[in-house]
């Protein structure tokens, strides 16, 4: 039991950055959001520099109690997920989306709290076997424009969360307002997947593994949106309280 007045243990959680530029100009980069509510959730944020090796991946678990895989402004390489590239697809970074793989692949063998936020959502579904639309607007008739014009820290849609899921604990039921900064989404989802929760038009916004204890990914930013919506915290709160169940 945890003596009156001792702080609570902040555990390491993971975070995988962005790369940015090339050769000997290339450099790390992730947004203050992440890690700010990663502190705030009462969490200790550690920026996980890219690796091919799975010894260094496995070093990086053997330290860390979670893993947050962020977004960016990139898509998934579609032979990730047994497609050939089509009209309409992003950027790609195969260096990130490898190391975030391994990443993925090591922490759910290993039964850790994961939280993917928007491509790492969608990297998610695909290392498990879904796959993705590789651009919303030409593949899937009907579907609103998911990339919002106004700022990023105020939403812009809303999305009905599921009754009886992990979000629904953590979130609340029914309607939840928020952000939009996406072209792709999934499309088939991946088995020992479940939908938590969907977008009007259908587009899946947040997804969860019906087979380990906390593996959440949601399509939108929540970490933008700690000002403007404070209960969106509470995905990193149970992150947090999740990575100190899992090592104490």
């Amino acid at each position: 039991m945890r003596p009156h007045g001792t702080p609570l243990r902040r555990p390491l959680v993971g975070i995988t950055p962005d790369v940015e530029g090339e050769a000997e100009a290339a450099r790390y980069v992730v947004k203050t959001a992440y890690a700010e509510a990663t502190l705030r959730a009462g969490g200790l944020p550690l920026v996980l520099p890219l690796s091919a090796e799975v010894a260094v991946v496995d070093t990086y678990l053997d330290r860390v109690s979670a893993v947050v895989v962020t977004g960016g402004a990139f898509d998934v390489p579609p032979e990730a997920y047994g497609q050939k590239e089509r009209e309409g697809l992003g950027p790609l970074k195969p260096s990130r989306t490898a190391f975030e793989t391994l990443l993925l692949q090591a922490a759910l063998r290993r039964r850790l709290p994961i939280l993917g936020i928007c491509g790492g959502m969608q990297l998610l579904n695909v290392v498990l076997g879904g796959t993705l639309y590789q651009d919303l607007a030409r593949e899937l008739p009907g579907a609103k424009d998911h990339e919002q014009r106004n700022a990023r820290s105020q939403p812009s849609h809303p999305v009905d969360v599921r009754d009886g899921s992990v979000l629904a604990e953590v979130l609340g039921r029914g309607q939840l307002m928020v952000n939009s900064t996406h072209h792709q989404a999934i499309s088939q989802l991946a088995p020992g997947l479940r939908v938590s929760a969907a977008a009007p038009d259908g587009v899946v916004e947040a997804i969860e593994s019906t087979e380990l204890p906390f593996v959440l990914g949601v399509q939108w930013h929540p970490e933008l949106l700690l000002q403007s919506m404070p209960l969106q915290l509470g995905l990193y709160r149970a992150l947090v309280q999740k990575a100190r169940e899992t090592r104490r």
